[in-house]
This record gives structure tokens, sequence and C-alpha cells, in this order.
């Protein structure tokens, strides 16, 4: 396969142009590490912008940071680390979940994915913090969308289409985003024991509380007989966790952590965890650890499902007794990573049903290609919905060039 390596946007629209003229489809990647999300592609030729890495302007006064897309994402979260300013939606490290190399991402890849982690439930998803950006179109054509404060729009607002399409719609080479300040403290309260039907309870009773929570996720026992650290050495086998995050200044997440402490009291008394030890915990909950591609499930497939948080244990409970699988939760039973044992459609049609029956959907996150090749990665769309994305599609990349096949099964011929 050739590679294309374009140094500026001047580059990557005649790359596309080249593509549409010879009709030959591209792949379009930063530094490769999601490549194995998606259905298998058939294209000709790779478009790498791993070059396009620069920062191009960063105001921490006014919390926007503009980056080119190949920017590697570990750089930029040092860089306004340093201003004590963060990406508030958390976004997803997922070298530990495909077996890729740590902190290859980049800012690109990022948006295109658009996986949004713990903090969801309060920030909000990484196309709530893209302000703008500079992309290359199928056409072939420049084009920019949004700008550079968070009321700029007027009409339709393009740039948030590019967050989750998986580099199907359009080419980014230019990203402006909104960054927010570091939380001077955190404290996570820890409830051990809990079934997934309890924890599901208590984690929608701390969400509906005052006190501002900012992650509620929870592990069965089960998970943890096998997890490795902060998470494994903060459990005990077969002990279920549950984790309830606040952050803010550090007088107000005392007070807080102490009077959900106790409005929770019916649940089991609750441990604190502190900074660091907080930190660390959530890190591995929102890059799935206990699923890693090094544990001892790193053969089974994983599925990232979304519903109803009020129908999340009850439906993970049965999902992992059924399948004889494992489930961890996220986002106070809204969000629930499932890897499933193998099997040559990794339980998709059982699955998916039981998913629409709750108004929720579910993507195979990581499986071997040909389970991949078999299955539909990206939960099917209804009629309406899927005629409605085609349109879109076609007034973005009307010959079908950009990540062709990567979001439809059967669309990479």
């Amino acid at each position: 396969m050739e590679t294309l390596k374009p140094r500026d946007a001047k580059d990557v629209e005649d790359a596309v142009r080249a593509a549409i003229a010879g009709e030959q489809p591209l792949e379009i990647v930063g530094h490769g590490t999601k490549r194995a999300i998606g259905q298998p592609m058939a294209t000709n030729a790779l478009l790498d912008l791993s070059s396009l890495n620069a920062v191009k302007d960063y105001e921490p006064n006014e919390l926007i940071i503009t980056v080119q897309a190949g920017a590697p994402l570990a750089d930029v979260k040092s860089l306004i680390d340093s201003k004590n300013q963060q990406f508030a939606f958390e976004p997803i490290d997922t070298s530990g979940l495909l077996g890729t190399a740590a902190d290859e991402g980049t800012i690109g890849g990022m948006i295109a994915a658009g996986l949004a982690g713990p903090r969801r439930i309060k920030a909000g998803g990484a196309r709530d913090h893209l302000l703008g950006a500079h992309a290359v179109s199928g056409f072939g054509d420049s084009f920019k969308a949004g700008g550079r404060v968070v009321k700029n729009v007027t009409g339709y607002d393009l740039c948030k289409l590019l967050a989750g399409s998986w580099g199907t719609l359009a080419v980014m080479t230019e990203v402006t985003l909104k960054v927010m300040p570091r939380p001077e403290s955190e404290r996570t309260l820890l409830l051990r024991g809990l079934d997934d039907l309890k924890a599901n309870a208590a984690m929608t009773q701390a969400l509906g509380s005052p006190y501002d929570v900012s992650g509620a996720a929870h592990l069965p026992g089960s998970v943890l007989r096998t997890t490795a650290a902060p998470l494994g050495e903060i459990g005990a086998p077969d002990q279920a966790l549950t984790l309830i995050r606040l952050e803010g200044i550090t007088a107000s997440v005392v007070h807080r952590a102490a009077s959900l402490a106790a409005r929770l009291a019916s649940f089991g008394t609750a441990e604190i965890l502190e900074d660091a030890a907080s930190s660390a915990a959530w890190a591995a909950i929102r890059d799935v650890a206990p699923f890693a591609a090094s544990g001892p499930r790193a053969l089974w497939p994983v599925w990232r499902i979304v519903c109803p948080p009020a129908s999340g244990g009850k439906f993970g409970q049965t999902l992992a007794r059924e399948s004889q699988g494992e489930v961890v939760y996220d986002w106070a039973g809204g969000l629930i990573w499932a890897a499933l044992p193998p099997s040559v459609d990794a339980n998709a049609k059982i699955l998916r049903q039981r998913v629409e029956a709750i108004g929720g959907h579910a993507t195979l996150i990581r499986a071997p290609e040909p389970v991949r090749q078999a299955v539909d990665v990206f939960h099917p769309q209804a009629a309406g919905l899927a005629a409605l994305g085609q349109r879109v599609r076609a007034s973005f990349d009307p010959k079908n060039i950009l990540n062709r096949g990567r979001m439809l099964r059967g669309a990479a011929t």
C-alpha cells in the first residue's frame, strides 16, 4: 500500500484530488492507533497526517487551543497540563484495549473517534468541546467550520459532524478546542460489595444529588479477580467496587464528599480515595483497564454499549450471566463495556436485539478482522436515519474516497 505523507493542507488537497481522479480510496490515519476499530477497509493508499503536528495557537487565559490534526495527544495534554488545564471530556486512550503503542494517539484521531471518558456525564463529549475545524472534503476542497469562540455559529454547525465520523466525511487538518481549568482536588467515594442493581441505584442517587458528581462507575467483583493495579489493589477478588467522584476546590470537595457519603449510607460505609489515588483509579476506568489486550481477556471481543442509565444495571447483569462474559459500568450505568467469550459473530445478534429493546446501541470496539468482516461494527441505524446519514456522507464525499467502508459493512467495495 502506498503511503502519502502531506506536509500541509495543500498537500492534503492534492492527495484527495488525485484519489478522486483515479477513483482510488484513501485510508486516513494519524499514528494509526485506532485502525483496528471499524469494518475492514479496502483502500489503495494511506494518507498519513503525522507531519501535521504543530500547535498553532494556545491562549490559556481564553481557554482555547488550536492544533494540527496530527499533533500527538500526549504532547498536547502535557502542554495544557503545564497551565493547569485539561480536556474536560477525558478522551480515552485505547492503546491498552487494542494493544497498540501507548501515548501514540493524535488530536485528529481523538475527534474522529469521539470517545469520551467518565466525565462525559458532567462535561459532555468531544463534539461539545470542538469549536472549529479546517478540513478537506471528498471533493478535494478545503473548508472551515466553526471558529474560536463558543457562540460562533449561525446555521449549521458543520464541525460537530466531524466528531465521531471516523474520517469518513473529511480529512481534518486543524482543530480549535475548548480547554478547561483542572480541578484543584478530587475525592472518590468507594462502596464495596454492591451487586449491579444496588450499584446502579447508588450511582443514580448520587447523580440526582446536589453534590456535582463528575464520575460514577461500578466494577463487579468477578472483573477484579485478574485486574492489575490500581483497581486490583483497591479491590479484593469477588468484592465489587462502586466509585463516585467529586472534583473542585479542596474545601468544597471535602464537604461534598462527607455529605454524599451520609446520603448514601444505606448502601454501606464509603471509603475515600484522595487526589492521586483517585486520579489513577479513574484513568484505569476511562481506558477500560480490566479488558486490556495484555490481560486474560485479551482474545475476547469488547463491546461499548450506550443505554439509559436506569436500565444499565439489569441489562449488564443479565448480559454477563447469560453470555458468561464480564461487564464494567461507567456513566452511572449509561455506558457498559462488555467483554464476551469469543464466537464467530461476537454475540452481535442477541446483544443488539436486547440493547435495542431498552433504547440503546452497541459498537464492537475490539475483535479479530474476520469477526469485523462478518458483523456490523457500528450499530445499524433505522431506515430513515440511515438514509439521512447517507445523504450527509454524499454531500461531503460523493465518490466515497475517504475511509471507504469503515462505518458500513459491505461498503468497502
